[in-house]
């Protein structure tokens, strides 16, 4: 079955060897150590709770290598349904042990045995079923789907009981296995792309070997195009979960009625181009009438593979169609390619610890990362299997470029800003990119952009509320904008009293801009106006410190640095061992 690479959890050093052994299993899995206890992992934690809990609220199997106590305490808060559960094993610390704790329809039993394996242990599968039968009937094989779970309990304490059990239909993961098979017996497994309607005594898999193909398609209400799509599968006799992916065309990647059609059957929308299609007879194809589209005949066919059989073709109001059927299940990974995917996002200004939740999911499930190197060092280590494509800082449109030609080939690229990518950083960058060059092949990628902590926030943080009131942020930078505007910019703030955060206030070849700043703000600002000045923010060597604009010297800030200029309403508090508060009040005083 389809899951995300597992986590594999480690609380302290001793138990990496084990952990290493663990992640050669699976391609793709990570391993989480926890902050001062653990050193050579590819994710560092402070919060073991926390942690669990958003690894399992994304669905990700969770290898825990502690006791098994405190997994069940700190998950007990989220069981409510299993069929909704990721596998959740616990590991001994030795490898002596593996103990699958939750995620019985999710296949827990076969990842602990798969671990159990790598370990040279036994699996502690407490379930009776898997242990007599040597299958799990709840959760069956990537490929099959169980129509009727909920009469399998039932079913599966009648096997144990000693009915014997008779199978309808072709699937090697049952036909191997030690069910108690019996001609004519009382109970009864098929396996069947049909849609029938299941009994308590009859357990119905249906095998994912249907390819069907959408050409020609044209805008309606995506609830007209599901219907359709309902209609011709039931004048096809074929059940929905027999369908193991919908295809079509590349040029059609990103089309509302695919993505609707997709998600409204769960399963994965695959995009192939016209070269990519097998040669078929086309004259003995268009014989079948005036509505056949022999380009979905050919694509059905293609992702059925050698030996399938077309037995299905439409044409509605929204697309022409065709269904193939293969000889054993699809694996729609392996045919075309997915709709690529770009996500823009914000590390914050330091590492993972300044990351949202939604920015560590994007991270750890793109293919592809793409930056400038130091921000993707900050944004931690990749796992198996992904790719890392460093670029110069000043390089920022070509490298959007990139990125938006590699998830047109249908990759997952996560292109990677620190701070919040929407501010002086690489989403602007994408979306110029697809307003100059409007490549068509674009139009058809999924894009979003994922925020993060920006550092005028992180540097007011340190050190109190500076930004409580109205504020702006400038750019010192003069690559890409006149210095005569930014000038206008900076009087026009300070007129306003607004307090202003300074990006990029100096760089080895901007060297007076910074003191030119000053100059234009000490026209109308007074002397004593607080300026907090942000270094390394969420990095080693951070520091934060407050002088007044009459003090403030260029050289006091490099490129590391946020700089921010309190407007006339912005206090000092004085703290009593030393320390100070800067804040700007919310209520405005003339």
């Amino acid at each position: 079955m389809n899951r995300l690479p597992p986590a594999i959890i480690i609380l302290g050093q001793n138990s990496l060897a084990i952990a290493k052994t663990i992640s050669t299993v699976f391609p793709g899995s990570q391993i989480y150590g926890l902050v001062d206890r653990t050193s050579d992992t590819d994710i560092n934690f402070s919060n073991f709770g926390e942690t669990l809990r958003e690894l399992f609220a994304t669905e990700t199997p969770i290898i825990a290598i502690c006791a098994a106590g405190i997994i069940i305490r700190t998950l007990a808060p989220l069981l409510s349904d299993k069929r909704a559960e990721p596998p959740v094993l616990a590991v001994a610390e030795d490898g002596s042990a593996v103990v699958p704790l939750l995620g019985g329809l999710h296949g827990v039993n076969d990842l602990a045995r798969e671990i159990a394996a790598a370990l040279g242990v036994q699996p502690a599968i407490t379930t009776t079923g898997d242990i007599r039968f040597r299958t799990a009937l709840l959760s069956p094989p990537q490929g099959y789907y169980l129509a009727n779970p909920e009469d399998a309990k039932t079913f599966i304490s009648n096997l144990l009981a000693g009915a014997k059990v008779q199978l309808e239909g072709a699937a090697n993961w049952l036909s191997e296995s030690n069910l108690p098979m019996a001609p004519a017996a009382q109970l009864t497994i098929r396996v069947t792309e049909k849609a029938i309607v299941p009994t308590a005594d009859c357990l119905v898999y249906h095998p994912q070997i249907a390819a069907f193909a959408l050409t020609n398609l044209s805008y309606v209400e995506p609830e007209i195009a599901i219907s359709y799509v309902q209609q011709i599968l039931e004048n096809a006799d074929l059940a929905a979960a027999s369908v193991a992916a919908f295809f079509a065309l590349k040029h059609d990647m990103g089309n509302p009625i695919l993505e609707a059609i997709g998600q409204y059957f769960k399963v994965p929308v695959r995009l192939l181009n016209l070269p990519e299609l097998v040669e078929f007879d086309t004259v003995k194809l268009i014989q079948y009438n005036s509505s056949f589209d022999v380009t979905a005949a050919q694509i059905s066919l293609t992702a059925a593979g050698a030996n399938s059989q077309l037995i299905a073709y439409d044409r509605t109001n929204a697309f022409s169609c065709a269904i193939a059927l293969a000889t054993e299940p699809i694996d729609p990974s392996a045919i075309g390619i997915s709709r690529g995917k770009l996500a823009i996002v914000g590390t914050g200004p330091g590492g993972a610890a300044w990351m949202s939740p939604e920015v560590k999911e994007i991270l750890r499930e793109a293919t592809d990362w793409v930056g400038y190197k130091f921000y993707l060092d900050l944004a931690g280590t990749l796992r198996e299997g992904q790719n890392r494509h460093d670029s110069d800082n000043r390089e920022e449109i070509d490298r959007a470029r990139f990125a938006l030609d590699l998830a047109a080939s249908g990759q997952s690229v996560a292109v990677v800003s620190s701070g919040d990518p929407g501010i002086f950083a690489m989403a602007a960058a994408v979306f110029e990119a697809i307003d100059i060059d409007a490549k068509p092949e674009w139009e058809g990628i999924d894009i979003r952009v994922a925020p993060g902590i920006s550092a005028m926030q992180a540097a007011a943080a340190a050190i109190g509320a500076p930004l409580g009131h109205d504020f702006c942020a400038i750019s010192l930078s003069d690559i890409l904008k006149p210095w005569e505007v930014i000038e206008q910019r900076i009087s026009a703030a300070a007129k306003a009293d607004l307090v202003m955060a300074f990006y990029n206030p100096i760089s080895k070849q901007r060297i007076w801009q910074l003191g030119r700043a000053i100059e234009i703000l000490l026209e109308t600002r007074d002397a004593k106006t607080p300026v907090v000045l942000g270094r390394n923010l969420g990095r080693p060597g951070e520091s934060v410190r407050v002088c007044t604009l009459g003090e403030f010297q260029p050289e006091d800030a490099d490129m590391r640095t946020l700089v921010i200029i309190g407007s006339s309403q912005t206090r000092i508090i004085p703290r009593k061992f030393g320390d100070i508060w800067v804040y700007t009040p919310r209520r405005y005083k003339n």
